[in-house]
């Protein structure tokens, strides 16, 4: 039993990271775009710091709370283990142990093609060729599954991108209106042709990501109220299922409301039978 604790409280814990070029080139891809908000922002909106300070700098301080937040949320979607089964745990011994451990007679799954043990509601996913508890789907800009381990942080990921994106919209127009009313000498940085172009640029990408996080945001959200994932929800699973939305949150964002909540820092909770499988 002491070891079925120990994996309780680390397996989800574990270092992890799918090695996938076509995600580890969206995850680069990712950090790029943020990148170029940053520089987007230190170029040309801190240019004029001097003709409005208070504005600016208090802009300034939203967008790099929202920028840590946002790359430290897909960080750890991407390098925390989403709730993979371990391979090859379908041996008798174990079979054994776990039938003792359950009501008799219960019929346990085999993963034919990872050669596990097939928790309910786990799903195994091609790409990271593991099976995955809770799975809702495989997103390759965070490269890596998105399920029990890590749901918390991609959620987290969305809004915070959102909330990026939508501040970079306001400030690049704002920064836009600003140049062109003044004929240009708030913007010192770059000539009149390159700061438009990088205007618009910003403001582009921030409407595209704004719109698709936001959307991500909100599907997100609705799964976990319904407590039913991308997967089941495409394979009309689990759908005439009473359960009570507001636990449903709690046990994915990691217990009563509070601040950690909105942390990627904060480690989400992990109940007794997500682990029952593991070894």
């Amino acid at each position: 039993m002491s070891s079925v604790r120990k994996v309780k409280t680390n397996c989800c814990g574990r270092k992890w990271c799918v090695r996938d070029a076509c995600g580890l080139v969206c995850a680069v891809m990712t950090w790029f775009l943020m990148l170029y908000g940053e520089f987007s922002v230190v170029t040309v909106m801190l240019g004029s710091i001097g003709e409005h300070p208070i504005h600016q700098s208090l802009n300034f301080i939203v967008f790099q709370i929202f920028l840590v937040m946002a790359f430290s949320s897909h960080v750890k979607t991407m390098l925390t283990d989403p709730g993979a089964v371990p391979k090859g745990n379908a041996t008798e011994e174990n079979i054994v142990r776990i039938q003792m451990e359950h009501m008799p007679g219960e019929v346990l799954t085999k993963c034919s093609k990872c050669d596990c043990i097939k928790p309910e509601r786990a799903h195994h996913c091609s790409v990271c060729e593991r099976c995955v508890r809770r799975m809702d789907h495989h997103c390759p800009w965070v490269n890596n599954c998105v399920g029990e381990g890590n749901q918390k942080y991609f959620v987290l990921f969305t809004f915070y991108i959102a909330m990026l994106s939508l501040h970079a919209v306001y400030w690049a127009i704002w920064q836009f209106m600003l140049c062109v009313s003044d004929d240009w000498r708030s913007c010192p940085t770059f000539s009149p042709p390159v700061t438009t172009i990088v205007l618009v640029f910003l403001i582009f990408e921030g409407v595209l990501f704004s719109i698709f996080t936001m959307v991500m945001f909100g599907t997100q959200v609705s799964s976990i109220c319904s407590d039913q994932t991308g997967i089941e929800s495409l394979k009309r699973e689990r759908e005439d299922m009473k359960t009570d939305k507001w636990k449903n949150i709690q046990v994915v964002f990691g217990g009563p409301f509070s601040y950690r909540w909105l942390s990627p820092f904060a480690k989400p909770y992990f109940s007794r039978h997500a682990f029952e499988f593991s070894v």
